[in-house]
């Protein structure tokens, strides 16, 4: 039996190399070259080419090398076999990373000191106001976000959480669903959305969304930071809201396109911070052992972790 890596975009051979160290008595072969279509009982998979995994037939098992799985589902030829998803804690602690790197810049305003530093502006205004009287909302509490509203909550911020079915976190003002919605915008001074994508929640970041946010925060605007997937996002909405002061500004790290094309009005706006997918990067070693620690366990008979339902897509 063998490994099948299926991935684009990354350096392939990094991977093998780790899968080689984790698992040495199994072939680790890789998607364009010679191998035998028999022989492959998993594959480990980042946004392969729609299907490329068909006529695998003793195929058992399918391993996201991201936290998201959107890239799986979105292929209308994938086997019907178990997909697992990672749960890794240092992609985990990265994406928190991420997330309270950028609710303090706009809690202590950083992009407008930048500007002032241009400008050599020493300004007469230089209070900033306490983390506890900024309300931070994220939505999406798996466990990047339940991890970053922990590490938020440290810090002093007043976080609430919003997710598609009720969740009690001990300690945390939480809303759900439709019902929910409302309620959790109008509480919150920066969003944080690290939603999966599905069907449900493709475009979400709208322009209906935006309008819903709260105007009456200690930081004179909203501010949105997408750590997600860019199909959650409408740009066109957000651009509008920047110009319009719905939103003051936005932390965007996914696009609808990536790579983030060079005309893309994104990358010159004065109100928003580009970052190239990188908030939480899948490292090599860390992904392979975890995915290595499944297999183990499929081969013991012992049932696989972090399945994902294919209905909810997630």
């Amino acid at each position: 039996m063998s490994l099948l890596l299926a991935m684009t975009g990354w350096h392939v051979e990094d991977w093998r190399a780790r899968f080689k160290a984790e698992l040495p008595d199994m072939p680790v072969v890789i998607l364009g070259e010679a191998f035998d279509r028999r022989a492959v009982h998993y594959v480990a998979s980042w946004k392969h080419p729609p299907g490329s995994l068909a006529g695998l037939p003793n195929l058992a098992a399918i391993f996201s090398l991201g936290a998201g799985v959107d890239h799986l589902m979105s292929d209308d030829r994938l086997p019907d076999v178990a997909i697992a998803r990672v749960v890794d804690p240092d992609l985990t602690t990265r994406m928190s990373e991420y997330v309270v790197l950028h609710c303090l810049m706009a809690l202590r305003q950083q992009r407008r000191y930048d500007a002032q530093q241009r400008a050599a502006s020493w300004e007469d205004d230089r209070n900033q106001p306490a983390a506890r009287s900024v309300r931070v909302g994220v939505m999406g509490l798996g466990e990047l976000g339940l991890d970053a509203v922990r590490k938020l909550r440290i810090i002093g911020f007043d976080v609430a959480g919003w997710s598609r079915s009720p969740k009690a976190v001990e300690g945390l003002a939480t809303f759900a669903g439709t019902d929910g919605m409302a309620a959790f915008l109008a509480r919150t001074d920066i969003l944080v959305c690290l939603l999966p994508l599905t069907p449900d929640t493709r475009g979400v970041i709208d322009a209906t969304l935006i309008a819903g946010l709260a105007r009456d925060g200690r930081l004179g605007g909203p501010f949105l930071i997408n750590a997600g997937r860019g199909g959650l996002q409408v740009e066109a909405d957000i651009l509008a809201a920047l110009e319009a002061g719905a939103l003051r500004a936005a932390t965007l790290d996914v696009f609808e396109t990536e790579p983030l094309p060079a005309e893309s009005p994104l990358w010159s706006h004065p109100a928003v911070t580009v970052t190239p997918h990188n908030a939480a990067m899948s490292e090599p070693e860390a992904v392979a052992s975890l995915i290595a620690a499944q297999i183990r366990r499929l081969e013991a008979g012992e049932p696989l972790e972090h399945v994902v339902e294919r209905g909810r897509g997630y």
